[in-house]
């Protein structure tokens, strides 16, 4: 017993430092600056972290998931009607409220969205930019030459700028370290498999999104590690975050962007009683599941083609994605989906319809919210969560 609570009190512990993550790495990054160190910021999971790893520097997660003061700063320049992930992404540059974008010596983009592209635009007035051309067709023969290139021409472009040299030694020991980081992730995610899950929703994802901002990997590694140790530990000896006999209801959530949303709807969800086993989409588990090669004669060629297969709603026709949502639904054992869309994401708004009708297919409710980062819609988003959640009970009972 004395051995379960150590390691209770220890897996708290490490849960505290990655939800501190996000602020700690912010002395971290300023002085890894004033070393000379190189930051560079990104936005997305398409950025090849490899090539930027593979080179020395240091990558850190420019995404703003806040509403004041960004927002309503960015709207001075930006089109109110614009996702608030962009909007707010722009207004902490625009206003400096951003230390890692303010401490990046390069920012790279990626054109996963047309209101991103222009707003790279906009962006590199205020900051060096490097943006990666997204081929949307997911379609090997057609789109993986052209992304190779548009990699290449990355890690070219960084060689210049910055006087290194990335080669392919270098790129495969990264691509070691960072299919390590997914294989974790992705375990992570499988805890939710368990029933009940061996962790929640919200543990995941505070993992998922602090992990961007602890930048020494190997100690990340090791502490990623420890925390999967004590939480399966822990659910084998009756201690996880549910009762051993506790059965809640098993949520798959779906979308992107969710990160400035997280306390009007995955909170909720888990406050009501559900639990999130798993998400889906570029972030969820089948990318984390797919490594990249790293037994390729070409390491340019492996990341290419792993990242190609990032289940992002960008991709047209999105076949995959819609084939690894099936196959996810049965391994975890659903008990409901939850698509989740920001305002003016239109790729991801418009793929909740083929969602929803996979989900009719298979037998599993689902329910589409659309919010976004601003504040007045928690009662209406609260309301219709809890009505779900009272069907799904429901359907369960009979």
């Amino acid at each position: 017993m004395e051995n379960i609570e150590s390691n209770i009190a220890q897996l708290q512990e490490i849960l505290t430092e990655f939800a501190d993550a996000k602020k700690d790495c912010t002395l971290f990054v300023k002085n890894a600056a004033e070393r000379g160190d190189i930051i560079i910021g990104s936005f997305c999971q398409y950025a090849p972290m490899e090539v930027i790893n593979a080179a020395g520097m240091y990558n850190v997660l420019l995404c703003g998931f806040n509403y004041d003061p960004p927002i309503p700063l960015a709207e001075t320049e930006l089109p109110s009607n614009l996702c608030p992930l962009i909007k707010s992404s722009y207004g902490n540059i625009l206003g400096k409220t951003c230390p890692f974008a303010f401490f990046s010596d390069l920012i790279v983009g990626e054109t996963t969205c047309d209101g991103k592209k222009k707003m790279y635009e906009m962006l590199a007035e205020l900051k060096g930019m490097h943006v990666i051309h997204l081929p949307n067709i997911p379609d090997k023969k057609r789109s993986l030459e052209a992304w190779r290139e548009e990699i290449l021409r990355f890690k070219e472009a960084l060689e210049a700028q910055f006087h290194v040299e990335i080669t392919d030694e270098k790129l495969r020991k990264a691509i070691a370290v960072q299919n390590i980081e997914r294989s974790q992730m992705a375990q992570l995610y499988e805890l939710g498999k368990l029933d009940p899950p061996a962790a929640t929703g919200l543990q995941m994802r505070s993992v998922l999104v602090s992990e961007y901002f602890m930048m020494d990997k190997q100690e990340k590694i090791r502490k990623t590690e420890r925390m999967l140790q004590l939480m399966r530990e822990n659910w084998a000896a009756g201690k996880g975050p549910y009762a051993p006999d506790e059965r809640p209801l098993r949520i798959l959530v779906s979308g992107a962007g969710l990160d400035g949303v997280v306390n009007k709807t995955l909170a909720v969800i888990e406050e009501l009683g559900a639990a999130i086993v798993c998400y889906e989409g570029c972030c969820g588990i089948m990318n984390m599941r797919r490594p990249v090669d790293e037994s390729a004669e070409d390491p340019i060629t492996a990341i290419a083609e792993k990242y190609l297969e990032v289940p992002c709603a960008v991709m047209s026709p999105n076949h995959s994605r819609f084939e690894q949502l099936k196959d996810t639904l049965d391994e975890w054992r659903v008990d409901g989906v939850i698509s989740i869309t920001v305002h003016a994401c239109n790729p991801f708004d418009i793929e909740s319809k083929a969602i929803g009708d996979i989900c009719a297919e298979k037998g599993v409710p689902f329910l589409h919210v659309r919010t976004d980062y601003s504040p007045g819609d928690e009662g209406q988003i609260r309301t219709r969560l809890e009505a779900f959640i009272e069907m799904l009970e429901s359907n369960r009972g009979r």
